[in-house]
């Protein structure tokens, strides 16, 4: 937020703050939120990069589409150990996964995934299709 409308909410009785300070977090509370969400917003990133729809993702997690779903939200019932080992199946490195978890409030820089045989067989094998494919 600029200083500007800082200045122009407070002006009128507003409270500016932080999320972490609206909510009471703990310092450690709020790098595990950011963590979570860092790990979330990565699975995002990384399963578009690979053209892949959350079926086909859940499909080789052998999972749901509404729990990949639920992954990609930060939604409170995934597990930090779901979000990692979800993102080693689609091929993120240990060193990619050290970076996230050392700047998880900044957005991951674009990584390149395992496109190819890995999941264009998966693909064939379940019959489906990325969204790229599906349109050409």
């Amino acid at each position: 937020m600029n200083n500007k409308k800082r200045t122009q909410l407070q002006g009128v009785g507003f409270k500016v703050g932080s999320a972490s300070e609206f909510l009471g977090l703990s310092e450690a509370e709020a790098r595990y939120v950011d963590l979570k969400a860092g790990l979330s917003f990565t699975m995002a990133q990384r399963r578009h990069e690979l053209s892949v729809t959350q079926q086909t993702l859940a499909l080789q997690l052998e999972s749901s589409q509404s729990r990949v779903a639920k992954m990609e939200a930060g939604d409170q019932s995934v597990s930090l150990d779901l979000l990692v080992r979800s993102l080693f199946a689609m091929g993120m490195s240990p060193k990619e996964l050290a970076d996230v978890v050392r700047n998880p409030a900044l957005k991951p820089a674009k990584r390149v995934g395992p496109k190819g045989r890995k999941w264009e067989s998966l693909q064939a094998q379940h019959g489906r299709t990325t969204r790229r494919s599906a349109k050409a």
